[in-house]
């Protein structure tokens, strides 16, 4: 994902997640597991001896379906691993805000979650942090 220290992250080196997925198969059965809103696809080996899940975001996108935010270790909600946006959660828990002020900043945060993170477009703009400041 373009989210890598040093900036070499380059989209004719991704592999996409169905050729991965191929290729497992290829070398040992698989079948698919129901995905829920977690962010990894899965399959279950059909030996029933484990499972394995690839994470596609830039290849097979599921934006739609994502309900996952993250809390910085400094205190910043993020509502995607991609946003270019973060709110102040530390000032506000600092100030021992009330539940309510604090439900209602989560609320107006999630109001801004994107439908996508426009990776391999014009218009993708790269986050600041990198995957291990933002704790992905």
């Amino acid at each position: 994902m373009p989210l890598e220290a040093g900036d070499v992250w380059n989209d004719h080196l991704v592999v996409p997640a169905e050729e991965v997925m191929k290729n497992i198969a290829a070398a040992f059965p698989i079948e698919p597991v129901l995905r829920g809103s977690e962010p990894a696809e899965r399959w279950r080996y059909s030996d029933g001896k484990g499972e394995v899940g690839v994470i596609g975001s830039v290849t097979k996108p599921f934006c739609e379906n994502c309900d996952r935010v993250r809390l910085t270790a400094e205190g910043q909600f993020r509502t995607c691993l991609f946003a270019v946006d973060e709110f102040d959660m530390r000032s506000l828990l600092r100030s021992q805000a009330n539940d309510e002020a604090i439900a209602d900043a989560i609320s107006a945060a999630v109001g801004t979650k994107w439908s996508g993170h426009s990776i391999g477009q014009v218009n993708f703009i790269r986050p600041k942090r990198t995957m291990s400041q933002i704790g992905g």
